[in-house]
C-alpha cells in the first residue's frame, strides 16, 4: 500500500512543476505529516525530491528527474478509454483506475503537454442522463461490469417487469450500454449458436441492470462466489443465450465471439424496439412550421418516414402525412405541442379529442385572466 502511494507521489510531482504538502496530502488522502515521511523515504531511496520552504514553497523533483514507473495496467488502460464519461466510470467502480491512468499518462508527457488533459476536461463533458432525471446507479452494476471485463459467466436473478415473477438464469455478459441514464446488459445464455431466434439459446438479448436481484460470477462447475449453484442454461425471459464454450482456466469463463459488434447490435436493437412500439397510425395535416418541428415531438424515424411518404402541399402550404405512433394517447400528448400548426384528420376519436381541447383553450383565452374583472 505504501509502495503504491510513493509511486503515486512521484508521478504527481513529475506531472507538476511543484506541489505543496497540503496539495499532496489531499490528492493522496493522507496527512501532511505522512507526506513528509514519504518524501524522506523517497530521498533516502535516491529520488531527488527537493523541499522549498516559505509561502511559495513546496515539493519538486530536481534536475528533470523522470521515473519509468508509468506503465499502464490493463484495468487502467481500459478505464482510460472511458475517462470522458465520469459518471459511468463511477457507477462501474472504475473511477480510481481511470484517475491512476490519467496521472500516468500526464507524467509520461513532455512538460509543455501536461496541461492537455485539464484543457480538454474544461472544454468537453458528456452528461448522458436526460433532463429532470436523477440517475441511480444499480446496486449490482459493479459486479456485472467486473464479469463483463473478465469474460466470466453470471448467475442472475432477474425480473422482466417489477410485477413479474423472478427467474434464475446463467448468462454470458458481453457488454454494457448506458442509454439516457439507464444501464443495460447485452448477454446470451450458454448452450446454443449465435443465430438463434428471439427466445432461443444463443440469441443475444438485452437486460436492464436495475432489475437484477442477484448477479454473481460463476466458478468451476457453475458454483457461485457465495457457494450457491448457478442457474441452468434454459431459455431467458428477457435475455438469450450463446453457444460459447468454456473459456479460461475454469468453467466460470466463456469464450467471447470475436465477431460480435456491440455498437452495431445496439443500434439495430434500438431501431427494432422503436419500430415495435409504433403500432398505431394517425393522419395529420401540418403547416410548414409544424412539418419542420415534427421530428422534435415524435419518434424521429417515424417522422422522417411520414415526411418522405407525404404528397404535395395544398394551396395553403399545409401537408398531410400518415404518422406511425405508439398509441392514440401518446400521439395526443406529442402532437398537442404543435398547437395550431397541426390538424388531426384521422382517427375520428383522436380528432374529436383535439377539437375538445381546442374548444377549452378558446374558452379559456376568450375571457379575462382568472381573478381579473373586466
Amino acid at each position: 500500500m505504501r509502495a503504491a502511494r510513493l509511486i503515486h507521489l512521484v508521478l504527481l510531482l513529475q506531472s507538476r512543476a511543484a506541489m505543496t504538502a497540503a496539495e499532496l496530502a489531499e490528492r493522496l488522502e493522507v496527512s501532511e505529516r505522512t507526506v513528509a515521511r514519504d518524501v524522506q523515504a523517497l530521498t533516502e531511496a535516491g529520488v531527488p525530491v527537493y523541499a522549498a520552504r516559505g509561502r511559495a514553497g513546496g515539493y519538486r523533483l530536481v534536475g528533470g528527474y523522470r521515473t519509468r514507473l508509468t506503465g499502464l495496467g490493463r484495468t487502467e488502460a481500459e478505464a482510460l478509454f472511458l475517462s470522458g464519461v465520469p459518471g459511468a466510470l463511477r457507477d462501474m467502480g472504475l473511477a480510481d483506475a481511470a484517475s491512476a491512468a490519467r496521472l500516468k499518462v500526464s507524467a509520461a508527457l513532455l512538460p509543455e503537454l501536461r496541461g492537455a488533459s485539464d484543457s480538454v476536461a474544461q472544454r468537453f463533458h458528456l452528461d448522458a442522463p436526460g433532463w429532470w432525471r436523477e440517475p441511480d446507479a444499480p446496486e449490482l452494476l459493479p459486479a456485472v461490469a467486473e464479469a463483463v471485463w473478465a469474460d466470466r459467466r453470471l448467475a442472475v436473478t432477474y425480473r422482466r417487469r417489477p410485477d413479474a415473477a423472478a427467474v434464475e438464469r446463467e448468462l454470458e455478459p458481453y457488454g454494457l450500454v448506458l442509454k439516457a441514464g439507464v444501464w443495460y446488459l447485452v448477454a446470451r445464455v450458454p448452450g446454443g449458436g449465435s443465430g438463434g431466434g428471439a427466445g432461443a439459446e444463443g440469441a443475444f438479448r438485452v437486460y436492464r441492470v436495475e432489475r437484477f436481484e442477484r448477479a454473481e460470477q460463476l466458478g468451476a462447475d457453475g458454483v457461485g462466489a457465495d457457494g450457491g449453484r448457478g442457474a441452468d442454461g434454459g431459455e431467458a425471459a428477457d435475455g438469450g443465450g450463446g453457444g460459447a464454450g468454456s473459456g479460461g482456466a475454469d468453467a466460470g469463463g466463456f469464450e467471447r465471439d470475436e465477431d460480435f459488434d456491440l455498437p452495431g447490435f445496439w443500434a439495430e436493437r434500438a431501431a427494432a424496439f422503436a419500430r415495435s412500439i409504433l403500432r398505431d397510425e394517425v393522419t395529420v395535416r401540418l403547416s410548414p412550421d409544424g412539418l419542420r418541428r415534427l421530428p422534435r415531438v415524435t419518434d424521429r424515424v417515424a417522422a422522417e418516414d411520414a415526411v418522405a411518404g407525404a404528397g404535395e402541399p395544398d394551396d395553403r402550404g399545409w401537408t398531410a402525412v400518415r404518422l406511425r405512433v405508439e398509441s392514440p394517447d401518446v400521439a395526443y400528448t406529442q402532437l398537442l405541442t404543435l398547437g395550431p400548426d397541426a390538424e388531426v384528420l384521422e382517427p375520428p376519436e383522436l380528432r374529436a379529442r383535439f377539437a375538445a381541447a381546442a374548444a377549452r383553450s378558446a374558452e379559456l383565452y376568450g375571457r379575462e385572466p382568472y381573478g381579473r374583472s373586466r
